[in-house]
């Protein structure tokens, strides 16, 4: 009985992960570094990817999140060189532009907080939504 119900489990999650994968993005840019130049430097690839027409869906998790609060680290919001962007602002115009992001479900609840610490346009990933964008044919997954 066990393995039936574990069955069917395993089956309803795997159906949502494949209809998610349906409408897939092009690319999945997965943050969890807590490097702001690595943090900078994904922003910027991504970046470009959109601007050369690709769907983007975000995922941000760990240190990674903290990109998305409204009470972000210096390290999120602080302009780098060369063109004096921060990871925050660079995240902020895609969003604008489109691009779908998302702190991981256990982010917040790890931090003991709700959706109100997100900036504006950052959502809450939905695991079998998300694993059926990461798994759709043709998405590139990047990870920094």
């Amino acid at each position: 009985m066990f393995r039936k119900t574990l069955g069917a489990s395993a089956l309803t999650i795997g159906l949502a992960a494949s209809a998610s994968a349906q409408d897939a993005p092009d690319l999945v840019t997965v943050v969890t570094s807590d490097q702001p130049q690595v943090q900078l430097m994904s922003m910027v690839l991504t970046m470009q990817a959109v601007e050369q027409g690709q769907s983007v869906h975000m995922l941000l998790c760990g240190a990674g999140g903290d990109l998305a609060l409204t009470d972000a680290p210096e390290s999120a919001t602080a302009p780098q060189p060369p063109r004096d962007a921060s990871p925050q602002g660079l995240m902020t115009a895609m969003i604008e532009q489109g691009v779908t992001v998302e702190v991981c479900a256990i982010y917040l609840p790890g931090r003991g907080e709700d959706e109100s610490v997100l900036i504006e346009g950052v959502g809450v990933a939905q695991p079998p939504a998300m694993a059926g964008a990461m798994l759709g044919e043709g998405t590139t997954v990047w990870s920094f």
